[in-house]
């Protein structure tokens, strides 16, 4: 379903999905009377509550057109559900919102296409104020596109009665340790680790983790090739495959993708994932229950890594109103809209300044692995090359390939690709 807006409801029908996709930046109000400028946001429900949302945005529309009463403000919350489409619709014809909201992944190919505006002026008076990964994660090519108003983090979540049937005392933290907890808990009835392993689950949330653990990289340093198929990766797919063969991993992972209240983890029937998000441990408290959940760290192979991405609001490069567009973006950027942002979403301010009023435990713990979040490997090909090398892993769990002639497999695909980029 299309989400109401604070000012208006997007229209449910394909066909006026794209039509409003297409519409011209600004809102078009370039021939109206009213000299006010407008900016047009295109907003995603980061807020899962529709109630907490409106509010939210309801009281950023309300403060920043009283603080800037020359600019109108119009809000239109758009749904995740095919939004890579109408995006591309809206960038391919030069129109669409003046601003919107991007991940590290998708930034890359809309550079390249001169979609984006770069917005180093904006961020620079408080860029020492953010954490590590969020405005390089929203950089490309040393210039900055993104202005970060969330950073997202996963970490590890243990179901402490299934260690407990097992005779485990201590979650398992690393590799080796997984390794040696596996027999315990296949005898006790439970698979070790869960996996999401369909097609369209991202591979930021299940490979690329291990593959940075093993001290790989998905690309070169240049971005021009893939480097996934090298020794590091041979490591992370057969550890991979191993526990799949040796039933660490459900076999239910081959169609799952990540949505911890359909998974076996979030049904009891696993002991640990490795990529699990705030929100999901409100939803397995309400099975489990409190007692039962234990939030752990970003587990170590050779390295400790997690993955963690900074959400940035970017500027389209066709707006017609570059900088009232840039006001808000700056405006976004402060603790006065950031800090009930991050308690509304339940994702993390970006700001090392950020004002924390949680006492729970578990945020505490998900707040520390930010400093092990990795955004992922932006480049303008990044999701096709996901979507090669998603193929091909299924391939090796199935049992038609071994995993360096799957991972060769996909290099090529990825390499042919790139190739024909430069």
């Amino acid at each position: 379903m299309l989400f109401s807006t604070v000012r208006r409801i997007a229209a449910p029908l394909t066909a006026l999905v794209l039509a409003a996709a297409l519409s011209s930046c600004g809102g078009g109000d370039s021939g109206s009377s009213d000299s006010k400028k407008s900016v047009t946001l295109w907003m995603y429900p980061v807020i899962a509550d529709q109630a907490a949302s409106d509010a939210y945005w309801k009281k950023v529309e309300t403060d920043f057109e009283a603080a800037n009463s020359g600019i109108d403000l119009k809000l239109e919350m758009q749904p995740w559900a095919n939004r890579e489409e109408k995006v591309a619709a809206a960038f391919s014809g030069k129109k669409g919102p003046d601003v919107l909201l991007m991940i590290p992944d998708q930034i890359p190919q809309y550079v390249k296409s001169g979609s984006l505006e770069p917005i180093d002026d904006v961020v620079a008076p408080d860029k020492d104020k953010f954490l590590p990964a969020a405005i390089p994660g929203l950089s490309v090519d040393g210039k900055v596109y993104g202005a970060p108003i969330y950073h997202t983090v996963t970490s590890t979540m243990y179901n402490k009665t299934v260690l407990a049937k097992a005779g485990i005392t201590k979650p398992p933290e690393t590799w080796d340790e997984i390794k040696a907890a596996a027999p315990k808990l296949k005898a006790a009835g439970f698979a070790t680790l869960d996996y999401s392993a369909a097609p369209e689950a991202t591979l930021n949330l299940n490979f690329y983790p291990l593959l940075w653990q093993a001290g790989g990289k998905v690309f070169a340093d240049d971005g021009k090739s893939v480097t996934f198929n090298q020794a590091p990766g041979l490591e992370a797919l057969t550890f991979l495959k191993s526990l799949y063969d040796e039933g660490a991993i459900p076999k239910t992972a081959i169609g799952a993708s990540n949505v911890v209240a359909d998974s076996p983890f979030g049904k009891g029937q696993v002991a640990m994932a490795m990529t699990s998000v705030p929100a999901d441990v409100a939803t397995v408290t309400k099975t489990w229950g409190a007692a039962n959940v234990e939030i752990g760290s970003p587990l170590t192979g050779k390295k400790q890594v997690g993955f963690g991405l900074p959400g940035g609001l970017v500027l389209n490069a066709a707006s017609d109103n570059v900088d009232a567009s840039k006001k808000f973006l700056s405006f976004m950027m402060q603790p006065a809209q950031l800090d009930p942002l991050s308690k509304a979403s339940g994702f993390y301010s970006p700001r090392n300044d950020a004002k924390s009023e949680s006492t729970d435990p578990n945020a505490a713990k998900f707040h520390d692995a930010l400093q092990y979040a990795v955004p992922g490997e932006p480049n303008a090909s990044a999701r096709q090359v996901m979507s090669f090398l998603s193929t091909e892993i299924q391939a090796v769990l199935t049992g038609k390939k071994q995993p360096q002639q799957a991972l060769d497999d996909a290099a090529k695909q990825a390499n042919d690709l790139l190739s024909r980029q430069r």
